[in-house]
């Protein structure tokens, strides 16, 4: 970089590599005006290139997070997925609280966009962009990003009761086959409604203070689910910044072991004459497969996860759940008649959860990041589904997956609110704003999977 200047009021000096022989590290002059970047100077600092430095632009300031992408407390990969990019739309949508963030800002600044510079790349729609940012404004003037503690009581004593009902019920009738089966069916939507509930707590929309999400959120996923908070986290952020994104959102991770996703995509594997499943006849087999290949997924993941990072509370945690699950119904039922329910259970949970997640995502566009503006890269990537009372619970409001992917820590019950608003938007712009029936919502990834399989055989035996 030769030598970065820095604004006298960002006081820490920036270190530069020793040289050859030196064993102490010098440190970059401090001058009274910051170092000037262009567009150009940034997309070269993606973390792909020499040196993997990457950089990336909030509010026209220019961070260097090559080495805090490590330390991110969102994950480590989710901060590097916009280097050499603009990120002050995603930043502004992850973070509630500005002025926690801030002393990490600090220290990572290194110079600012040269006057002549626009604010964000040039294929990025200013118009657009400029509405966006003022209808977030008026949804935080509206109230819109503050929680009702009330309803989500409600949601929290609600899969408690159902939770405790899975237990009694076996406790109380025995294991004939009908206690047996209403047991399994409280324990399966117990288990989806405290995902459900963690992830409100995952995107900080419970309460206004991060850490009371971050401590209940604990609670939830690690002790009443077993699975890790950390692990989860790392994975569903990355989604949030680039959904749909492959190789930078790990939903698509089941391409192309599982599954062959999109037309671009599938036609690339099938030039490449690739074939690690039958993908003409995804659509058919998606509905058994998806969902028990979950199962063992997430099983294995997470304690690979958790040790591999070193994160033992979580380990501890899970660990403490498997415990506690096997003491409770064990005695009541014996050990394969409990390996039957809690291992049915999981794979109705995995069911309900794969539809669900996928049904606004699936029928979407998927490709490779393209770093378009936010609202482009989210309504792009995702679709509605009507609301109705069914819906919204079935569903965790995920039905509302668009209003959720611009405004990720909105809290669930003011979706409905801000649809009219991001829908007018979307009027003006000419962005297509999908909602479907839930039924076609199901349909449509089916759909989608036969055409993504159509054109990987297409490509497969004449590309």
């Amino acid at each position: 970089l030769g030598l970065v200047t820095l604004s006298a009021d960002w006081h820490l000096p920036v270190q530069m590599a020793p040289q050859t022989g030196s064993t102490e590290k010098e440190t970059r002059p401090v001058s009274a005006f910051p170092q000037l970047f262009t567009w150009e100077e940034i997309r070269i600092h993606s973390g792909h290139g020499q040196g993997q430095e990457q950089w990336l632009v909030i509010d026209r300031k220019v961070y260097d997070v090559s080495k805090f992408s490590k330390r991110h407390p969102g994950g480590s990969r989710v901060i590097s997925h916009y280097a050499g990019q603009d990120a002050t739309d995603a930043f502004v949508a992850f973070h509630n609280d500005k002025s926690l963030v801030k002393k990490y800002l600090k220290s990572l600044l290194i110079g600012e966009l040269a006057p002549d510079q626009p604010s964000f790349e040039s294929n990025k729609k200013k118009s657009l962009l400029e509405d966006f940012r003022e209808l977030r404004c008026t949804i935080e003037k509206m109230g819109l990003l503050r929680p009702n503690y009330i309803f989500f009581f409600l949601i929290f004593l609600h899969l408690l009761v159902l939770d405790a009902a899975s237990w009694l019920v076996v406790w109380y009738f025995g294991i004939s086959l009908v206690p047996f089966l209403v047991g399994i069916a409280f324990f399966t939507i117990a288990q989806i409604q405290m995902g459900w509930f963690q992830h409100d707590l995952g995107h900080c929309s419970v309460f206004r203070k991060p850490k009371w999400n971050r401590i209940l959120q604990i609670v939830v996923i690690n002790i009443l689910k077993g699975l890790p908070a950390s692990w989860w986290n790392h994975l569903h952020n990355q989604h949030h910044a680039k959904p749909n994104c492959f190789r930078k959102d790990p939903d698509l991770n089941m391409h192309p072991l599982l599954f062959s996703l999109g037309k671009r995509l599938s036609v690339e594997l099938g030039k490449k004459k690739k074939k690690f499943m039958p993908y003409n006849y995804q659509h058919k087999y998606f509905i058994l497969l998806a969902p028990l290949a979950l199962v063992p997924f997430f099983q294995l993941s997470i304690f690979y996860f958790a040790i591999k990072r070193k994160k033992w509370l979580d380990l501890l945690l899970v660990v403490s759940f498997n415990i506690r699950v096997c003491l409770m119904y064990i005695p009541l039922m014996g050990f394969n008649n409990f390996m039957v329910y809690y291992w049915l259970s999981r794979y109705l949970e995995s069911t309900w959860f794969i539809w669900v997640s996928q049904m606004n995502h699936i029928p979407m566009d998927i490709d490779y990041d393209k770093n378009k503006d936010w609202v482009s890269t989210q309504l792009h990537a995702t679709c509605n589904v009507n609301q109705s009372l069914f819906n919204d619970w079935f569903t965790g409001h995920l039905n509302f997956q668009i209003e959720h992917h611009l405004f990720p820590t909105m809290p669930r019950h003011n979706y409905w609110k801000a649809a009219p608003l991001v829908k007018a938007l979307c009027d003006k712009h000419g962005i297509e704003y999908k909602s479907k029936t839930l039924l076609t919502a199901f349909v449509d990834i089916l759909h989608s999977l036969k055409d993504s399989g159509e054109h990987w055989l297409e490509a497969y035996l004449h590309g």
